[in-house]
């Protein structure tokens, strides 16, 4: 399995164990977080793992919405720019503005 760290907006592969775990422990990793309301919160991080599992395109982004009608709603991304489409996508899911 691989690691992975944002560098900006660029994703790099990383083989060593201890530099993505320190990258990882002490990142940014949030590619937006927006709150609709004081119940409903939609968050977007860099996940640092491929969630595909090996099947095929990594995915290393996801999009969460917490609370409301939508709580639990998640989806997840390839490259950043997909990342930040889905959050606005579900940022709007939850009447929020762009």
């Amino acid at each position: 399995m691989k690691n992975y760290i944002l560098e900006g907006k660029t994703i790099k592969t990383v083989d060593d164990m201890m530099e993505w775990a320190k990258w990882f422990e002490t990142a940014e990793r949030h590619i937006a977080k927006t709150e609709i309301s004081k119940e409903v919160n939609v968050s977007t991080v860099f996940l640092g793992l491929d969630h595909s599992f090996g099947g095929g395109t990594p995915i290393l982004f996801e999009t969460m919405i917490f609370g409301g009608e939508h709580d639990q709603y998640q989806d997840k991304y390839a490259t950043y720019e997909e990342a930040e489409v889905g959050h606005v996508v579900a940022v709007e899911m939850c009447g929020g503005k762009k």
